[in-house]
């Protein structure tokens, strides 16, 4: 496995509606490295986000997309995405909070 600091493992938030109704349930979702665990990606989002206590994570891996140009075929790269709930005591994210 490949050395992932706490800073590279959260690569940016996922921005739909579908996540910004769960974040009254504070559950934040993010797309993650794809060789990160559920112990990196809790130890990486209290690191970076000061005042915040990871309830749980859950994590799914989504597979490349297979795309074609012409006689050609091949994949997008595939990604991993987690879902971070916070505890009821827990400060919220502020990445979030203008949206």
């Amino acid at each position: 496995m490949a050395n992932v600091q706490y800073y590279d493992v959260i690569l940016k938030p996922v921005i739909t509606e579908k996540s910004m109704n769960a974040m009254g349930e504070k559950k934040y979702t993010f797309l993650v490295h794809p060789e990160a665990n559920k112990t990196m990606i809790k130890e990486a989002v209290e690191k970076m986000f000061e005042g915040t206590k990871v309830k749980s994570v859950n994590t799914m891996n989504i597979d490349g997309k297979k795309k074609r140009r012409g006689m050609v075929v091949g994949r997008t790269a595939k990604t991993k995405k987690a879902i971070v709930q916070l505890t009821a005591d827990s400060k919220d994210i502020e990445i979030f909070a203008g949206l």
